[in-house]
């Protein structure tokens, strides 16, 4: 559909062109935002500002919309970051959970390269137009000619830019094992040594640079935290571990996950990050609000 003029569309064929587009905009929203409810309101956003353009002229609509979303998602984050209070250091970023062993192909469209949560993570810490230039371009082929505009700096400067995001990014998100089985080997065997108080069990399978950021959200802020190394992790898995929690199995942003369980409601959602066949990463929401709208259950 490159160059493609759009002279002459009905509405309704507008609105279906649109519609094919949506996912891949969600998709852009996603990585951009990190939070699939402003993701949602973004590409209506887009949707909104279409039916108010005159697109007659528009060669190439699927690379329009996917700059429309991109400025709306940069006014959100530049909104967001100058009211923003809570610690960004625990802030965990919404996964996208399935169920293991079902299908979910609007959830599989938005994860459709993979962007794991620890890359996620890494993203809430750039600049909104680092963000921006990183994620338009690297992520989804937009070029530095077209992303100038949206944050107002030359198509030089837009690519330095990126630069600087991708050095940040190669150094503080870890390139997972790509393996899914695998990674289940690795997340069971970490289960199993928590649930027999497996001191050594657990050393085993962390990494002795693990991170672990638990984000309670505002019912439980006071569980909100950042343990850093392999013994003070393996003691919160120990801590934890005591309440006798049950857990589920699912799938977090496409890796290994888990669900905990406390008389059978979902008191966490557990992501791992694993890299050698040790985890370098646990990331877990348990705010009850944010677990529901999830749809963790």
């Amino acid at each position: 559909m490159e160059n493609e003029r759009m002279t002459g569309l009905t509405p309704q064929l507008l609105a279906e062109r649109f519609e094919a587009d949506r996912g891949h905009l969600r998709a852009v929203a996603y990585r951009m935002l990190g939070s699939l409810g402003e993701a949602e309101d973004a590409v209506q956003e887009a949707w909104f500002r279409l039916n108010r353009s005159d697109v007659a002229e528009v060669r190439n609509l699927s690379g329009w919309l996917t700059t429309v979303v991109g400025r709306v998602c940069l006014d959100m984050l530049r909104t967001r970051t100058s009211r923003r209070e809570d610690p960004l250091e625990y802030y965990v970023p919404d996964p996208v959970v399935r169920e293991e062993g079902t299908a979910d192909p609007e959830k599989e469209a938005l994860l459709a390269d993979s962007v794991g949560l620890a890359l996620l993570v890494v993203l809430e810490t750039l600049a909104p137009a680092e963000r921006l230039a990183f994620v338009l371009h690297d992520m989804f082929s937009v070029s530095f000619d077209e992303i100038a505009p949206l944050v107002e700096r030359t198509p030089a400067a837009t690519r330095q830019l990126a630069s600087r995001a991708r050095r940040r990014v190669k150094d503080a998100a870890p390139t997972p094992e790509p393996d899914t089985t695998r990674q289940r080997k690795v997340v069971d065997a970490f289960l199993a040594a928590s649930q027999a108080g497996d001191f050594e069990g657990l050393l085993t399978v962390l990494a002795p640079d693990v991170v672990l950021r638990v984000d309670g959200g505002d019912l439980t802020a006071a569980a909100s935290k950042l343990v850093r190394g392999a013994e003070a992790v393996t003691a919160q898995a120990l801590t934890f571990a005591r309440y006798r929690h049950e857990a589920r199995r699912v799938t977090v942003n496409g890796a290994a996950g888990l669900v905990s369980l406390a008389h059978g409601s979902p008191v966490g959602l557990m992501a791992f990050t694993i890299v050698d066949d040790r985890i370098v990463e646990i990331d877990i929401v348990a705010d009850p609000d944010r677990l529901a709208a999830l749809g963790v259950r």
